[in-house]
């Protein structure tokens, strides 16, 4: 973890050195001077903390996983995670010098729990090797140093802490009071018919009938899908919970998240809302029949779709939003180059290389598997598919069988599964699994529920 929190920045740096925005810094050192040593006291002061209260770490990088920082550099902008970045910094300085000369005695896993923490361990170092022939090297080696690494060390902070029900209701207070805050923000920018940030958006709600709001995210759809997020996890108590007063504010807190939902108007996320939702249906009361009315609804979301305006009327590439045509130049891309694609982080210079209209503004497919298999080709979808089957195995292990009878604190597994669930349909409408930092700390939080599960049930079973 030391190695990766002081490589990253060192890579960074060696492959930007000449650009406007490292040569910027360079010029003005005395605000890079001031800027590292703010940086230096909040780490040491987040370490003290992390070693005073251990349990303010897994609470302090859920409080940070939204929050992006403009940087301003040369005349550009970087949204860069900077909080969670201080958060991971002070959090592997704190364990190693807990750890440093006495390293704790860890159980090892076995089964599913064992082999999740490998295959994402693969994943990774397989999108690092594949940067080497990317057609952009310098997107993909910042996807591997601002997501992938700083994100392995996340998982690996976050699958070691005991996560039992104070903790975990500690959590839900944190996202609650976080989403509802970002709510309130979003209400005053659909009020006041005026945006913070991200002049794209701003001009969009000029031509539409309709208002998109994006709180303090930069995407009205990475707001949506964090409000979608909240409301399964909020949702899962609420199937399980026996007292009024928790009952009470849980459905508060969700007519208020759903409020702040709508105003983002993003397909995207009622989809992954509807998914997290039906998850929790099957955990709660029976599979076969979520399975079936979800099928229903999506036949007749299809019917709707084909024959309410009639056929001569569909423009599939309109109803997407552009999607489809991304999504067919993707499987074109992977076509050409079928066994190991154009390299990590590519999507955009090989769509554009590859496609009549290279003006076209695009950096991803909007759709997970095929930016996988344009940028990565058969191997990385095999092992982003392998990834995907092992973390739904571990954490629905066990889970299926009296879900109705358990107690409350089962609702915690059922949370992290929806919640990850909601997240894999939204990737496949807005892709961003891997850049997500929720997608591994859902990894992480999933793996360690499902590990002490699996081990108090090898006690139990004696008995």
């Amino acid at each position: 973890m030391l190695v990766a929190i002081v490589l990253f920045p060192v890579l960074i740096l060696g492959d930007q050195w000449h650009t406007h925005q490292i040569e910027d810094l360079r010029d003005d050192s005395a605000r890079t001077l001031a800027l590292l040593a703010i940086g230096a006291a909040l780490v040491a002061t987040l370490t003290v903390v992390f070693r005073r209260w251990p349990i303010a770490l897994p609470l302090a990088i859920v409080f940070a996983l939204p929050f992006r920082v403009p940087l301003h550099a040369g005349g550009d902008t970087a949204n860069l995670l900077v909080p969670l970045y201080l958060v991971i910094a002070g959090g592997v300085v704190a364990t190693v010098l807990r750890d440093w000369r006495d390293p704790p005695r860890r159980a090892e896993p076995a089964g599913p729990t064992l082999w999740l923490p490998r295959i994402l361990a693969a994943a990774v170092l397989l999108y690092a090797l594949q940067t080497v022939y990317s057609e952009d090297f310098s997107k993909g080696l910042q996807n591997v140093c601002f997501f992938l690494v700083p994100f392995s060390v996340v998982y690996a902070l976050v699958r070691d802490v005991e996560w039992d029900k104070r903790l975990l209701v500690a959590v839900l207070w944190v996202v609650g009071l976080e989403a509802a805050a970002f709510v309130l923000i979003g209400t005053v920018e659909y009020a006041s018919r005026s945006l913070f940030w991200n002049d794209q958006v701003i001009r969009s709600n000029e031509f539409h009938t309709y208002f998109r709001v994006n709180s303090v995210f930069w995407d009205p759809n990475i707001y949506g899908r964090y409000l979608a997020l909240a409301i399964v996890l909020a949702t899962a108590p609420l199937l399980w919970i026996r007292e009024r007063r928790g009952f009470a504010l849980l459905t508060c807190l969700l007519a208020l998240l759903w409020f702040g939902l709508v105003q983002t108007y993003s397909e995207s996320s009622f989809l992954a809302l509807l998914a997290g939702l039906a998850m929790l249906a099957a955990l709660r009361w029976s599979w076969r029949w979520t399975l079936a009315a979800s099928a229903l609804g999506v036949v007749g979301v299809v019917l709707v779709v084909l024959f309410a305006g009639g056929k001569s009327s569909i423009n599939v590439n309109v109803l997407t939003s552009g999607r489809a045509d991304l999504v067919e130049g993707g499987l074109e891309l992977w076509t050409e180059r079928p066994l190991g694609g154009y390299g990590s982080g590519s999507f955009q210079a090989a769509y554009r290389d590859n496609r009549e209209n290279k003006d076209k503004p695009v950096s991803i497919s909007h759709t997970e598997p095929v930016t996988v298999l344009a940028e990565q080709g058969l191997v990385g979808f095999l092992v982003y598919l392998a990834l995907i089957v092992l973390a739904l195995w571990t954490m629905g292990a066990g889970m299926w069988t009296r879900a109705a009878e358990r107690a409350p604190p089962y609702a915690g597994r059922g949370a992290v599964l929806a919640a990850f669930v909601a997240l894999l349909v939204h990737t496949m409408a807005y892709a961003g699994f891997y850049e997500d930092p929720i997608t591994w700390v859902l990894l992480a939080v999933g793996g360690s529920l499902a590990a002490a599960a699996a081990s108090e049930a090898a006690v139990r079973e004696p008995a």
